[in-house]
């Protein structure tokens, strides 16, 4: 089993959808990346950095789950970054109504000593300065770097995007995302004008409609798990992020084959962040319930046919 460093926000948030809304709750990339890949019990270190106003019982939360804190910095007198969003009723657009970059707009991240020649490194969404900073610490060459980006770094840092992309293996963006990096509308298109940028997989987010894997000539699609009720978005996609990782880091298999079961196991763990606001549902999370939404995954994608 190798280890995982995630590298992302731990913030505070507050949401409104139509279901409800909340005040100031746990929030940020590398909070959700971290419970999605504790499932797999791999040796992971967080890096991100928060004021001395963030709760401790939220670092013990991620302390309890394994994720090792010696990267997350902590300002003395500092404010944590926070985020504040309302949801339209379709679930899939939203407006963001503050962003409060604080302590994160001074991020210098540090990685642990100890984690410097992990085998995965997952860069959450943040500066792609920032991203490759981490890279640049890192003593050994990881067996695989992945990175999650969106359109506000393509807008604003795409010259830093383009040259942390040199140094990546995985890219996850949503279609959107991809169609504006490439000027392509085909996705299909448009992963193969993303490998020319660096990464040798990519991997597509397209919410409710599930995911596409792209490695070359080789594709593979995940369906979205059909839900009753969807009570939050926030913080799906770096779910998904962290079930990727955590499950590649702990088997060690780098090939397309167990990629796509990555995919499956990133999906699955997606499907039960949505269903309670912020990381409510990811805390309390069983073994026993992911197994058995992996198996209506598998009867949701599996069939019979006779060909003739």
């Amino acid at each position: 089993m190798g280890k995982l460093v995630i590298v992302g926000t731990v913030a505070f948030d507050a949401i409104e959808t139509p279901f409800g809304k909340t005040d100031r709750i746990l929030g940020g990339a590398a909070t959700f990346i971290g419970l999605a890949a504790s499932q797999f019990n791999v040796d992971s270190a967080a890096v991100s950095i928060v004021g001395d106003d963030f709760p401790q019982e939220y670092l013990d939360l991620l302390a309890h789950k394994g994720v090792n804190l010696e990267g997350v910095e902590i300002v003395k007198g500092g404010k944590t970054f926070f985020w504040s969003g309302r949801y339209h009723n379709d679930m899939n657009s939203r407006d963001t109504l503050v962003t409060e970059l604080n302590t994160l707009a001074d991020f210098d991240p540090k990685v642990p000593e100890n984690y410097r020649d992990a085998e995965v490194v997952m860069l959450g969404n943040l500066h792609p300065g920032v991203q490759m900073s981490v890279l640049e610490q890192m003593d050994t060459k990881p067996k695989m770097v992945i990175l999650d980006t969106m359109n506000f770094w393509m807008d604003n840092a795409l010259e830093d995007l383009h040259k942390v992309m040199k140094h990546i293996d995985v890219i996850t963006i949503n279609d959107e995302e991809a169609r504006q990096l490439t000027g392509e509308y085909s996705l299909v298109n448009a992963a193969h004008k993303i490998y020319e940028m660096g990464p040798r997989y990519v991997v597509i987010k397209k919410g409710e409609h599930g995911a596409l894997l792209f490695n070359k000539d080789n594709v593979f699609y995940a369906p979205a798990l059909p839900l009753r009720e969807v009570f939050d978005p926030t913080g799906a996609g770096d779910t998904f992020a962290g079930g990727f990782a955590g499950y590649i880091a702990k088997t060690g298999d780098y090939s397309f084959d167990n990629l796509k079961t990555a995919v499956i196991y990133g999906s699955t763990l997606a499907s039960f962040c949505v269903e309670k606001f912020g990381t409510e549902r990811m805390e309390n999370l069983s073994t026993s319930e992911i197994r058995k939404r992996l198996d209506q995954f598998k009867s949701l994608t599996q069939f019979d046919i006779e060909l003739t």
